[in-house]
């Protein structure tokens, strides 16, 4: 892959573990915790994080705007978010999370010039993302109020971009007909992660089962469960529409713009991924798609 794409698909995987670090953090979980949220596992306020800036959306709407998920899942979750805390505490929360997280792994840099000029990059990015459809996560981070601090700004930024470029992808993967539990299935058969990598999706084993034989149905997947050239076709279509529905941002930086933001990245970027906080394996398929 080269061009426009290449470069859309690297603003990405760059900005998308400074985004991520919020789900896995000692610090969240600690202003989680704070919050009434139990943090044995990370999905209570993973979904309470992620799905705040809705304001406090029922389960179809968090169904809708959590595509991949299981809805028996994101009904678990969001069922009891709000009675926990409300979306205006839940968006302080998360703050205050990225805030510490930040300067714990960052230190004082957060204060300094290069951080600022990162936040001022990826903000002019995130501003000129679309705003998409009105129930998806992008359009509803995109409407919050920005921080005065930098590194809040940064994060911030990644959010609304990583949440725009999400909402471009469930588009995609509807208008090539592949359902969510399919969308996951299909993933996996190209080696985006080991399949078992998905579970923490909700979705059944037979659930799981019923979409591979849908899939093979169609052609796109093999006995084995590989995914087959048709398979690999569709899905490489998928990951081309999302990247062109991501791209507006950065057209709008400019190729200047995005070239100074990557190499700005490049030092944090390393510092999270060194951090040992987040996965090696993960279901976006960074690194490997």
């Amino acid at each position: 892959m080269s061009g426009e794409p290449a470069r859309v698909r690297q603003m990405w995987h760059l900005l998308e573990p400074l985004h991520a670090v919020l789900y896995y953090a000692p610090e969240a979980f600690e202003e989680a915790a704070a919050l009434g949220h139990a943090t044995e596992e990370r999905w209570a306020s993973y979904f309470a994080w992620r799905a705040a800036p809705l304001g406090a959306p029922d389960v179809p709407e968090a169904v809708r705007a959590f595509h991949s998920f299981a809805p028996a899942m994101v009904d678990r979750h969001i069922s009891a978010a709000w009675t926990t805390a409300a979306p205006e505490a839940v968006l302080a929360g998360r703050l205050r999370a990225v805030d510490r997280t930040y300067r714990a792994l960052f230190g004082g840099r957060v204060e300094g010039p290069e951080f600022a000029e990162a936040a001022a990059l990826a903000r002019r990015a995130a501003e000129a993302a679309a705003p998409g459809s009105p129930g998806g996560l992008g359009a509803a981070n995109s409407a919050l109020p920005w921080s005065d601090a930098p590194h809040l700004v940064l994060w911030q930024a990644a959010t609304v971009l990583r949440e725009h470029r999400g909402d471009g992808h469930i588009t995609a993967l509807t208008g090539a007909g592949l359902d969510p539990v399919e969308s996951l299935v299909s993933f996996a058969a190209i080696g985006a992660a080991a399949p078992e990598v998905f579970a923490g999706r909700g979705w059944s084993p037979a659930e799981w089962d019923a979409a591979r034989l849908r899939l093979r149905e169609r052609g796109l997947l093999a006995a084995d469960g590989a995914a087959t050239e048709a398979g690999r076709e569709l899905r490489a279509e998928v990951e081309l529409r999302t990247d062109e529905q991501a791209a507006a941002p950065w057209r709008a930086l400019g190729e200047a713009g995005r070239e100074r933001l990557a190499e700005l990245l490049g030092e944090p970027w390393l510092e999270v991924i060194g951090s040992g906080l987040l996965p090696m394996e993960n279901t976006l398929g960074i690194g490997k798609v």
